[in-house]
């Protein structure tokens, strides 16, 4: 049995689903003509965290794509612009689902990657999630050069507990929009081990 254990899954943007796919090309597409590059493979990322003989899945979605109640939702945010949070349509929520799912894991890429097996990070990842800045998905309201996503919330969460990133990277050719952003702001608080005397919410794991 895992006591502590962090896991990372790359998923293709879009798996599982035409329209976000078919956006997702477009975007790329943008982009890519934009920097005078070729277009890459875009990538969404989530965690499953091992703690204590329970199994976390840990991501972001939309407020209306997974209606298990026991879904473990730890808070939301706006989806394209600050206002139109207002509308359920237009928010998306950070999950901590205990023995959940992550959508279209069998089309997961080179996952999943065991990040660490320490108790302790596992257990700082759990407790780090009710801090997670709740911005605005799509936008750069932090300005840190990149968009605000999936990919931010994980980045931020394995930085801000002390994995080691600097060979992570998505799968070959590939690319994850917004997985700098979470570094930056992740970089700016330092990790949740320079302060020994702080301690997070717990509400996480406890389901409170």
């Amino acid at each position: 049995m895992d006591e502590g254990r962090v896991d990372l899954f790359w998923l293709p943007l879009g798996a599982g689903g035409h329209v976000v796919r078919a956006n997702g090309w477009i975007y790329e597409a943008v982009a890519a003509g934009l920097a005078g590059r070729a277009r890459r493979a875009l990538y969404h990322s989530a965690l499953e965290v091992h703690f204590a003989g329970d199994r976390f899945v840990i991501e972001m979605g939309p407020v209306w794509n997974t209606p298990d109640p026991q879904r473990g939702v730890v808070g939301q945010g706006p989806v394209g612009l600050r206002s139109l949070g207002r509308s359920r349509l237009f928010r998306y929520e950070v999950r901590c689902w205990r023995d959940g799912r992550i959508p279209d894991v069998d089309e997961a890429v080179d996952s999943p990657h065991t990040l660490s097996r320490d108790t302790e990070m596992a257990r700082q990842v759990l407790d780090l999630l009710p801090e997670f800045p709740r911005c605005t998905w799509g936008a750069d309201e932090l300005h840190t050069g990149d968009m605000w996503n999936s990919n931010s919330l994980v980045s931020w969460l394995l930085a801000r507990s002390g994995h080691d990133l600097t060979t992570v990277t998505p799968p070959a050719d590939g690319r994850a929009p917004g997985w700098s952003a979470g570094l930056v702001v992740a970089a700016r608080q330092g990790s949740a081990n320079d302060d020994p005397a702080s301690t997070a919410p717990r509400a996480a794991r406890e389901g409170g």
